[in-house]
């Protein structure tokens, strides 16, 4: 259930007639360092590229994830979305799909639709979007029919030089305590091209981001049912 903060470059897609953008991130987790054995089955790294393309109709997103640890690849995840918004209404029709791969076979198959709302302001430095969906689990025994509303939001200030963004998904699922899982991953970059002696080229941004969960992360002894605040390393460039 990732979604980068680049997501949020859809909340400008009202305002464009055709746009396209792609970054990589390489992201160093730091779960092992903080939680210890408890997860040992947690990746090191994951690798990000993502997509973003606005044009008369909407726009498209997607990105993919690849996790690696202990020398190997573990484990691919990701997502696609298109938004339909040929009006002036703030509001755009959403259709998503989640997936990927493990060790042990797909996981996470998952098939969301429903109303966007979108926000920018003038100059389009901030902007919020609010999905509220029907989520289909494909592969969930116990729930295949749930719901999901996500917070999207970013930020850019100090004449460019920092972009504070990230989302918040909060799902139904009945094979939880509770039965809401929480994901949240904010990010912070500074970047650097806006920087004097740097070229406007030079589109690498460092920074972090902060995995915030309740009930979704699975340790190794045991179940996805409880809180977890995990920390990583991160560059990123953008194309």
């Amino acid at each position: 259930m990732k979604k980068r903060f680049f997501m949020a470059s859809a909340l400008v897609a009202g305002a464009l007639s055709c746009a396209a953008q792609l970054d990589v991130q390489l992201h160093y987790d730091l779960g092992h360092a903080m939680y210890g054995g408890d997860l040992n089955n947690r990746q090191r790294l994951t690798a990000t590229i993502e997509n973003f393309t606005a044009d008369k109709w909407g726009s498209t997103y997607f990105f993919i994830d690849a996790d690696f640890g202990d020398q190997t690849m573990r484990g691919a995840y990701g997502e696609i979305s298109r938004e339909l918004q040929f009006w002036k209404a703030p509001v755009a029709a959403h259709v998503e799909y989640d997936g990927g791969l493990n060790g042990f076979g797909s996981f996470n198959d998952a098939y969301l639709v429903g109303p966007a709302y979108n926000w920018n302001s003038k100059d389009f430095s901030k902007g919020v979007s609010l999905q509220v969906m029907y989520k289909y689990l494909a592969k969930h025994d116990q729930c295949k029919h749930s719901w999901q509303v996500t917070g999207v939001w970013r930020n850019t200030f100090a004449k460019g030089l920092c972009t504070f963004s990230g989302f918040l998904d909060v799902w139904h699922d009945n094979s939880v305590d509770g039965n809401l899982i929480v994901l949240s991953e904010p990010q912070f970059w500074f970047n650097l091209a806006p920087l004097k002696r740097v070229s406007d080229d030079f589109k690498l941004s460092v920074g972090t981001e902060v995995e915030i969960s309740n009930n979704f992360v699975y340790p190794v002894n045991g179940r996805n049912n409880r809180f977890y605040a995990i920390p990583t390393l991160a560059c990123k460039w953008t194309f």
